[in-house]
């Protein structure tokens, strides 16, 4: 067990699911069956931990997992209850965006949160926030349905994650400061061996691939060569196109990898200024 890796994910959830798929995309062979916590991988000398969130940053700082894919806010919540000190982030992951967010019913008109209650799930995080502006509230800690604290006496504010906002406007909510943005994020453990450095490093390179692949994309198209110069100038984020002359004189053929993401508006203006047969492509890994 000493010479393989170990990487904790979060056991359940979008961000479990999501975890799961990049180290998949990323050459990683394994399969998470009914209960199990562990999972072992047939191509790679890596097992993996599915663990609730709150556990990860822990089970990295105490050496237990050598990396650990979580989300930033977990990952800061802990680290100012904890004060990890084995711990290093070494990459954002791009997904499971959401925001750490203050929100207040609809009809409230209180405008300050001195000596008002605000219940959370990131307590430190939110005394942090509060020491840094200088105000004085009282903040109470509720691991769930933190939405309905207004309603039932408990806070007169809530500070909550967010992602589209539905749960806070099912609840009659209105967010009106940001604490945090947050996604998820790979860490490690810091003074690692170097044979496992060596492999965390080659798997990194990999997922660095995956991640920067998400939002890029491969598009073709035919048109005449007297557009090139203009067509060019309209696919989002690419450096140099590949230009192929086609059968039929003054047609060409224009190759790009997009590293934005490429729209049907796009497309439309691509058409209106002179391409023909449009095609859009995934891109499922960039090593670079």
């Amino acid at each position: 067990m000493n010479k393989r890796i170990t990487i904790a994910i979060q056991k359940k959830g979008r961000l479990s699911n999501s975890s799961k798929s990049v180290l998949r995309q990323s050459g990683i062979s394994f399969s998470t069956n009914g209960e199990k916590l562990l999972a072992r991988a047939s191509n790679f000398d890596i097992d993996i931990l599915l663990v609730r969130d709150d556990d990860i940053p822990s089970l990295v700082d105490s050496k237990v997992c050598d990396l650990a894919i979580v989300g930033e806010n977990v990952l800061i919540e802990q680290n100012l209850a904890y004060k990890y000190a084995g711990i290093k982030k070494v990459l954002d992951l791009g997904f499971s965006k959401c925001r750490l967010e203050f929100a207040k019913p609809q009809n409230s008109k209180l405008r300050g949160f001195t000596n008002k209650t605000i219940a959370t799930s990131h307590p430190f995080i939110v005394n942090e926030y509060l020491k840094k502006k200088k105000i004085k509230a009282k903040v109470v800690k509720i691991h769930g349905s933190v939405e309905l604290t207004p309603y039932i006496g408990i806070a007169d504010y809530i500070c909550d994650l967010v992602s589209s906002g539905a749960t806070l406007e099912a609840n009659n909510l209105v967010e009106f400061k940001t604490v945090l943005k947050s996604q998820a994020v790979l860490i490690t453990q810091k003074n690692l061996t170097p044979s496992k450095e060596r492999i965390i490093l080659k798997l990194i390179e990999r997922i660095k691939g995956v991640i920067n692949a998400f939002d890029c994309k491969y598009v073709m198209l035919n048109t005449d060569s007297k557009n090139i110069s203009q067509l060019c100038k309209l696919l989002p984020g690419s450096e140099s196109p590949t230009i192929i002359p086609l059968e039929k004189e003054n047609k060409v053929a224009i190759h790009a990898f997009c590293k934005e993401p490429v729209f049907w508006e796009t497309m439309e203006k691509l058409k209106s200024n002179g391409a023909s047969s449009i095609l859009v492509l995934p891109v499922e890994k960039i090593l670079n």
